[in-house]
C-alpha cells in the first residue's frame, strides 16, 4: 500500500521531518540500502590494498592515478543531468495518477438520467455501470502487473462477475490484433441508445450527457494505455545511469585519502572513512532510485498506486449508486437554522480560538488616512482652476463661465435653442454697460424673433460628439440673427494696446479669402460706429427713452450688447456666437458653416488652441479668428 505521511506533518514544528528519518516502509534506506554497502565495500576493499598490499613504487602510482581522477571527476554534471529526469519523472507520475479512470461522474449522470424504479430500469443501470467498471479492469490489467496477478486470463473476469459467458463469447468473436478494451465502451453505447428509444431516458439532452461521460471515461482508459507504450526515450535514461554509476565509480579511486607523509595538495588529514564520499553517494543514488520508482507506478513497489484497492473500491461504490440509492431521497426538513438569520454553527473547545481571530475585510481595510485629507473639495474651486488655464484674456474666462452653464448638446430638442439663445442674452446682459437696455426690452426683441421665424428648431446636422471646436471672429454686428452659427465683435478704440498684449500674425495672408467668404455669407449692412465704452455711454444719456419694439431692434442693432474693459482685455467684442465643427484638426474661416445651421448651445470647456492674425474688412473694421477647442 501507498505510504502516507499527510497526518504526521499537517502542522510544522520543530524538527517535524525528523520523526519521518526513522520510517522504515518507502524510505530511502529500505531503496538504496544495498547499493549503499556495496559502494562501501568496494571502497574499503581498494584502500586496504593501498594501505597493506602494494609496494612503495605501486603505491606512488596510485597515489597519482586517484589525484587525476578527483580532479576529472567534476566534469560529470551530476546535478543538471539528475535535476532534468528527476523532474521529468514526477511530472510523469502525477499525470498517470489522474489519469486512472474513475467511474463517479458516470454513475451520477445513470442514477438521475435512466428512469424506472422496476427490474428493467435495474437492470439498464447496472449493466451501464458494470461495463464502466470492465473497461477499466480491462486496461488495467494490460498496464499494472498487480491487477495482471490477480486477474491473469478472461476467465477469472468473468469469474469475478465482471463480464458474463455470453458477453465473453462476443468479446472472443472480435478478431483484432491490438487491445480491446475499449469494447465495453461500444456495448454502453448501444445500450444507452435503447434505453433512449424506450424512454427510460428521458430528452435528448440527457443522452448526450451520457455520451460525454462515457467518452472522457475511455480517454482516460486510452491515456493510461498510451502512457504504459510510450515511456522515457530510452537514451535519457541510459545516459542518467551511466552518469551515476560512472561518477562513483571514479570516486571509489579518486576520493581514496593518500599517505599525508608524501605531502600531496589536499591530502593533510587521513580520516580512514570517506564520510562526505559517502553522503554525496546517498544524495546523488538516492535520487536515482526515486526516480526509478517512479517512472512506472503500476508495479508493487510501496509507493506504487494501489490499483487493486481502487478497482473494489470503484465497483462498489458505481454499484451502490445505481441501484441501492436509485430514488433514495431523506425526508426534507427545517434545519436547526430555519429562522436564524445569523446561523452560526458551533466549536469546539479545541477550535475556540478561530472566534478571536477578526474577519478578513480587505487589504486596505486597516488604513489610515489624515483627517485633514478626508474632506471633499468644492465643486466650485476645481472650476475656478480649470477658468484659470483658458485666462489669457478677459474675454475667454467670460465665454467658459457662460457656454458652460447652457445645457448639454445631446439633450436639446426644437426649443431648446431658443432657451439658449435667451439665456445667453440675459447672462451677457449685466456686463453691458448700458444701463438702458432691460430686461424688457430683451423680453420684446424675443418675442420678435419668434413672430418672425428667426430662431429654428435643433439642424439636423448637429453631431452629438462631446469634444469639438469653435471658431470665433472679431468684428462689426451682424443685425440679421443666424442661428448661432457666427461670432462676431466690434472693434474698440484700444486696438494697438490690443496687438500688443495678443498674438501677432502676418495679416496681410488669406486676407482676401477671409473677406470675399464673409461677404458672401453676411448681409451687407453698415457697420456701428466704433466707440468707446465711455463715448457710447456719452451719447446714450442724450439719447431719449423709447419703448416702441422696433425702435429697440434697431438700437439693439447699432449698439453693443457685451462690453468689458480692463487692463488685461485684449479685445471688446459688442456680440457673440459660436458655431461647432467635428473635426478639430480644420481650422475655418467665420461663417463658413453659416448655412448650414450648425449651431451649439452648451461647451463643458473651453481651451484656446490658436489666434489668428486680424484682418481688415471692406468696412475698415478688423477681423480676428480665434480656434477653441472644447
Amino acid at each position: 500500500m501507498t505510504v502516507t505521511y499527510t497526518a504526521r506533518v499537517a502542522n510544522a514544528r520543530f524538527c517535524g521531518f525528523s520523526k519521518l528519518l526513522l520510517a522504515w516502509k518507502g524510505s530511502i534506506y529500505k531503496v538504496l540500502y544495498k547499493e549503499f554497502l556495496a559502494f562501501f565495500a568496494m571502497y574499503t576493499a581498494i584502500s586496504i590494498t593501498y594501505r597493506f598490499l602494494l609496494v612503495d613504487d605501486q603505491k606512488r602510482y596510485f597515489e597519482r592515478l586517484s589525484i587525476y581522477c578527483n580532479n576529472y571527476a567534476s566534469l560529470i554534471p551530476m546535478s543538471f543531468v539528475l535535476g532534468f529526469y528527476v523532474t521529468l519523472i514526477v511530472n510523469r507520475w502525477w499525470n498517470q495518477y489522474t489519469s486512472i479512470p474513475l467511474p463517479d461522474r458516470i454513475m451520477c449522470t445513470l442514477s438521475g438520467g435512466v428512469q424506472g424504479g422496476d427490474e428493467r430500469g435495474r437492470l439498464l443501470r447496472r449493466t451501464l455501470m458494470r461495463y464502466t467498471s470492465l473497461s477499466a479492469i480491462l486496461i488495467l490489467r494490460s498496464v499494472s502487473t498487480a491487477v495482471f496477478k490477480r486477474f491473469p486470463t478472461m476467465d477469472h473476469v468473468v469469474e469475478a462477475g465482471f463480464m458474463t459467458r455470453e458477453e465473453r463469447k462476443k468479446f472472443e468473436s472480435l478478431h483484432s490484433r491490438y487491445n480491446k478494451y475499449w469494447v465495453p465502451c461500444v456495448w454502453f453505447i448501444n445500450l444507452a441508445a435503447v434505453a433512449r428509444c424506450e424512454g427510460r431516458v428521458k430528452d435528448d439532452n440527457t443522452y448526450k450527457l451520457l455520451i460525454e461521460e462515457l467518452n472522457d471515461f475511455r480517454g482516460k482508459c486510452s491515456m493510461l494505455f498510451h502512457y504504459d507504450m510510450i515511456s522515457v526515450p530510452l537514451v535519457y535514461t541510459q545516459v542518467v545511469t551511466l552518469a551515476v554509476y560512472s561518477f562513483f565509480l571514479v570516486c571509489l579511486i579518486g576520493c581514496q585519502f593518500l599517505d599525508p607523509s608524501q605531502g600531496h595538495p589536499g591530502h593533510d588529514l587521513d580520516l580512514y572513512v570517506p564520510v562526505f564520499t559517502l553522503l554525496q553517494f546517498f544524495f546523488y543514488a538516492g535520487w536515482l532510485k526515486v526516480a526509478e520508482q517512479l517512472i512506472n507506478p503500476f508495479g508493487e513497489d510501496d509507493d506504487d498506486f494501489e490499483t487493486n484497492w481502487l478497482i473494489d473500491r470503484n465497483f462498489q461504490v458505481s454499484m451502490m449508486a445505481v441501484d441501492e440509492m436509485y430514488g433514495d431521497l431523506p425526508m426534507m426538513e427545517r434545519d436547526r437554522y430555519w429562522n436564524d438569520s445569523n446561523p452560526r454553527p458551533p466549536y469546539t473547545a479545541a477550535t475556540l480560538f478561530v472566534l478571536r481571530k477578526p474577519s478578513f475585510q480587505g487589504s486596505t481595510f486597516d488604513m489610515a488616512i489624515p483627517k485633514e485629507e478626508m474632506n471633499f473639495q468644492p465643486l466650485e474651486e476645481i472650476a475656478e482652476n480649470l477658468e484659470e488655464s483658458v485666462k489669457r484674456n478677459g474675454n475667454l474666462a467670460l465665454f467658459n463661465r457662460l457656454l458652460s452653464s447652457a445645457p448639454s448638446p445631446t439633450g436639446f430638442m426644437g426649443g431648446a435653442l431658443r432657451r439658449t439663445s435667451a439665456q445667453l442674452q440675459r447672462l451677457t446682459r449685466p456686463l453691458s454697460p448700458d444701463p438702458s437696455f432691460s430686461d424688457e426690452e430683451a423680453e420684446r426683441e424675443e418675442s420678435m424673433r419668434r413672430s418672425e421665424g428667426k430662431v429654428g428648431s435643433t439642424p439636423s446636422v448637429l453631431g452629438l460628439d462631446t469634444t469639438q471646436s469653435t471658431i470665433c471672429s472679431c468684428g462689426g454686428l451682424i443685425n440679421t440673427h443666424p442661428p448661432l452659427s457666427v461670432v462676431e465683435f466690434n472693434k474698440q478704440e484700444h486696438e494697438e494696446e490690443r496687438e500688443q498684449s495678443c498674438f501677432k500674425n502676418n495679416e496681410e495672408e488669406n486676407k482676401g479669402a477671409m473677406i470675399s467668404e464673409k461677404e458672401s455669407l453676411v448681409p451687407k449692412i453698415p457697420p456701428p460706429t466704433l466707440q468707446t465704452s465711455t463715448g457710447r455711454n456719452q451719447q446714450r444719456q442724450h439719447q431719449p427713452p423709447t419703448t416702441d419694439p422696433q425702435s429697440l431692434l434697431a438700437l439693439d442693432q447699432g449698439m453693443p450688447h457685451l462690453s468689458t474693459s480692463g487692463p488685461n482685455n485684449c479685445s471688446v467684442p459688442d456680440f457673440f456666437s459660436f458655431q461647432l465643427i467635428n473635426d478639430q484638426a480644420e481650422v475655418m474661416t467665420p461663417n463658413a458653416k453659416a448655412e448650414s445651421g450648425v449651431s451649439l448651445l452648451s461647451l463643458q470647456s473651453l481651451e484656446v488652441l490658436a489666434i489668428s492674425d486680424d484682418f481688415e474688412r471692406a468696412d475698415g473694421g478688423r477681423l480676428k479668428m480665434i480656434t477653441l477647442n472644447i
